[in-house]
């Protein structure tokens, strides 16, 4: 008969945990299993599941001790499950060798495939392993978890970090192309520094300065998606060359040739879903680029700032214009519908000079703290693997 079961059954459930133990209460996706097939793919404590195939071929053996279990939890068929046998080798310094490079890389190397990585299991079994005693290896475990667990921590609060600093850029965005510059910015630009408010009659833009005028995009900007030409992944290996390929995304490839040699703003037409909030949807461009089918063309008229036009329609609330229930569709009568708070061009252009100013210094930070974390994860790794080898003596660390 059939089961339920919760399913490890990506293997994105293993690298994308950000952990490195599998436990029944991490939110695994439902599936059902015959009898036979829960006892024989059912994961137990101590047993190591790998991804044992993967689109990148760095995905490869990537390892995750299951610490905790139940009867309904078992490995789905992106993984293979290796348990130790219990007299010789203890599973939380399996989950550790199996980290290090030396072995790590040995999986990599067996793995086959062009578009897609498969680990034979002939390969697992074949992998060398340096196995100290058990009291060495749990000594060994012991060591790592303390020491894993210090980065990890210091990675999370980096990461924390991070999200606040890009909390601080939207609310910083969102502020100045709907309510204007701060004073003192307003000041060094001649502008006035407290303006009279108005109701905007749009619900997402509040209140807006008396002076500044609500406007339908298509009032804005002239829509060139006419000239838009889409290239398949095929088309544009044969077109290699230095000028981006722009899509609903950003920049998807580049190609010998271009469309385009303006000032734009490009806005992202569909995705599934695509337009979340606080995802960035609106760029603005310059130069020479092409443009596929996936995003539209916008040319500002008049003296419209098109980096204002991209910052303000990054604010927008899209739910009321988007069609579509598996995919998200902006469609080109209703993108031209949007409604935006519009200054004078001199104060767009002081506007987008003071957003460039302020977001480089908070991109500048977010730069240095994730060249951090990649240090640590570095660090991280080779600590694993030094220990793991013998280089560092974790009995003497766990003498102190």
């Amino acid at each position: 008969p059939l089961g339920k079961t919760k399913n490890l059954a990506k293997s994105k459930n293993v690298r994308e945990s950000d952990h490195d133990y599998i436990r029944p209460d991490m939110g695994l996706m439902e599936t059902t299993a015959t009898a036979q097939e829960i006892n024989r793919f059912g994961l137990k404590v101590d047993d190591v599941a790998i991804t044992k195939d993967s689109e990148d071929w760095s995905d490869i053996g990537v390892p995750a001790l299951v610490v905790e279990s139940k009867s309904d939890l078992v490995c789905g068929y992106h993984l293979a499950i290796i348990r130790p046998q219990r007299l010789a080798l203890v599973g939380s310094f399996l989950l550790r060798t199996l980290q290090a490079d030396a072995v790590n890389r040995q999986f990599q190397v067996a793995a086959t495939g062009v578009t897609r990585y498969g680990l034979p299991k002939s390969a697992i079994g074949e992998a060398w392993l340096l196995l100290p005693p058990q009291q060495e290896q749990r000594a060994i475990a012991d060591f790592l978890d303390r020491e894993t667990e210090k980065i990890d921590t210091l990675v999370v609060k980096k990461r924390t970090l991070i999200e606040r600093l890009k909390e601080e850029r939207t609310a910083l965005i969102t502020h100045t192309v709907t309510r204007g510059l701060p004073p003192e910015a307003a000041r060094a630009a001649g502008i006035e520094p407290h303006p009279k408010f108005k109701p905007s009659g749009v619900e997402w833009l509040g209140d807006v300065p008396e002076h500044w005028r609500i406007s339908r995009l298509s009032r804005l900007t002239s829509c060139l998606d006419g000239r838009r030409i889409p290239l398949n992944r095929e088309e544009r290996s044969d077109r290699q060359g230095p000028y981006p390929y722009w899509g609903a995304n950003g920049i998807v490839d580049h190609i010998d040739d271009w469309l385009f040699d303006e000032s734009l703003v490009l806005l992202g037409e569909d995705g599934a879903p695509f337009f979340a909030k606080n995802k960035e949807v609106a760029f603005h461009v310059t130069g020479k680029i092409w443009v596929n089918n996936h995003a539209h063309v916008l040319r500002p008229q008049e003296r419209n700032d098109c980096r204002f036009l991209a910052a303000a329609l990054n604010q927008t609330e899209f739910d009321m214009f988007i069609d579509g229930s598996t995919r998200d569709k902006l469609t080109q009568d209703k993108m031209q519908a949007i409604p935006l708070a519009i200054p004078s061009p001199i104060e767009q252009h002081a506007i987008a000079d003071f957003l460039d100013r302020e977001t480089e210094k908070i991109d500048t930070l977010v730069t240095k703290i994730e060249i951090a974390i990649e240090r640590l994860q570095e660090y991280r790794s080779a600590l694993i693997t030094a220990t793991v080898t013998g280089k560092i003596d974790a009995r003497e660390e766990a003498a102190l």
